[in-house]
Parts: structure tokens; sequence; C-alpha cells
């Protein structure tokens, strides 16, 4: 190899290692996201089981208890139909058992809250806690509105100390008119990872094809 092509023949190699390897890692993370999503669908799939003492992620319950509506927090923002609203977010009260925080689902910021502390029959899915990320809302407890889903954290500010770590997102049909609405399925986190592997070994082929251009323009040199 002549001289002149020494060093960018180095650097394209080492640089198609990298892009070959994100590319493979993407399909990777491809197959990897599959297999969540076939688990999130057999999840949803099954029928809610009573609410078992550790419930994992993800899993479909159902549960009765005191609704407490007079402590509520929302959290989000979400823009549905052109209207701005929250989730909103209340403590499920159980004799001697820890509250657990229900997700009673999206409601418009015009919309009245007066609800009736009553008990009550919720059906839906655990939603582990969360943690406050990089770019994350900055959480107002003091106006009890939050932008991280972490239990502990929304229930202190509702004068719950006693919540357990885990979320309760309501699940029910449709209803029209229906406030709050509620979850009508279980969340499926998107799996564009195939789309980036193509990228990534676009890429690749890119550079091989700039190198062969340039390493034919400086042996004609």
């Amino acid at each position: 190899m002549p001289p002149r092509l020494r060093l960018p023949a180095i650097s394209t190699a080492v640089m198609l290692v990298i892009l070959i390897a994100l590319g493979s890692w993407q399909l990777q993370r491809r197959e990897w996201k599959a297999g969540i999503l076939a688990q999130i669908d057999a999840a949803e799939r099954l029928p809610a089981i009573p609410m078992p003492e550790t419930p994992t992620a993800f899993q479909k319950v159902r549960l009765e208890g005191t609704l407490r509506t007079d402590l509520q927090a929302s959290y989000a923002f979400e823009l549905r139909d052109g209207r701005p609203g929250t989730h909103l977010i209340v403590p499920l009260e159980r004799t001697g058992q820890k509250a657990i925080l229900v997700d009673l689902g999206f409601l418009p910021d015009a919309a009245p809250h007066p609800y009736p502390v009553e008990n009550h029959a919720v059906e839906g899915f655990i939603r582990p806690a969360e943690q406050a990320g990089s770019f994350a809302g900055k959480d107002d407890p003091a106006h009890r509105h939050f932008y991280t889903l972490d239990p502990a954290v929304i229930g202190a500010a509702l004068g719950e100390t006693n919540v357990a770590p885990y979320t309760l997102i309501a699940l029910a049909p449709a209803v029209a008119g229906q406030m709050p609405d509620p979850a009508h399925a279980f969340p499926r986190p998107p799996n564009d990872h195939l789309n980036y592997a193509l990228t990534w070994f676009g890429f690749a082929v890119t550079l091989s094809i700039v190198f062969l251009l340039y390493a034919r323009k400086a042996l004609r040199a």
C-alpha cells in the first residue's frame, strides 16, 4: 500500500469497525425490544388478577379500597384533541396495607375535580416508580404537580407516607365524555432500532465508497 494511503486506510478501517459495531448493537436492541413488546402483549391478553403482595411490572391486577379523591395530584402534561390537561393521581387506601397511588387517567384543565371519596374497585396495570431524567420537568410538590411518577415523592406531597413503590394505571374501555379518561391499552415503546441499524450500516457503506474513490484518485495521480 502506498504510504500516502496508509493513514486514510487505517482511519477508514477503524471507523468502519465502529459503524458496523453500532449497527450490530442496534440489531441486538431490536431483538431485545421485540421481547419486551411480546411480554407486554402477553400481559395485556391475560385477565386481571387480585392484587398480589409483590406485583411485577405491567402485571394486570384488580383491587378494592377507599379511593381518596379528596387527595389529588396531577402528573405530566398532555395535549389531547386540542385540550391541555394532566393525569389525575389519587391514593387508594386499604385497611392494614400500604396505600397505592392510582393514575385515573387524562383530565382536561377545564374539567371539574369534585369526586366523592368512596370504596371503589380499580383494574389496571402496575407501573414501576420512575427516576427523574435529565430532561424531565421540575416537580412542584407545593401545588401537587409532578413530571416524574415517583410514588414516594407524590405520596409525601399528599400526606401519604406509607405508599407502595409503584403506581396502578387504571384501565377501562373508552367511554365518550368520561373524565378522567383512563388508559385503554398497555403502553408500547417504539421499536425503531432497525432504522437506526440501517443508518449506521449506510454510513459504513458511504464511508467505504468515499475511501475507494479517494484511493482511486490518489493512485492515478
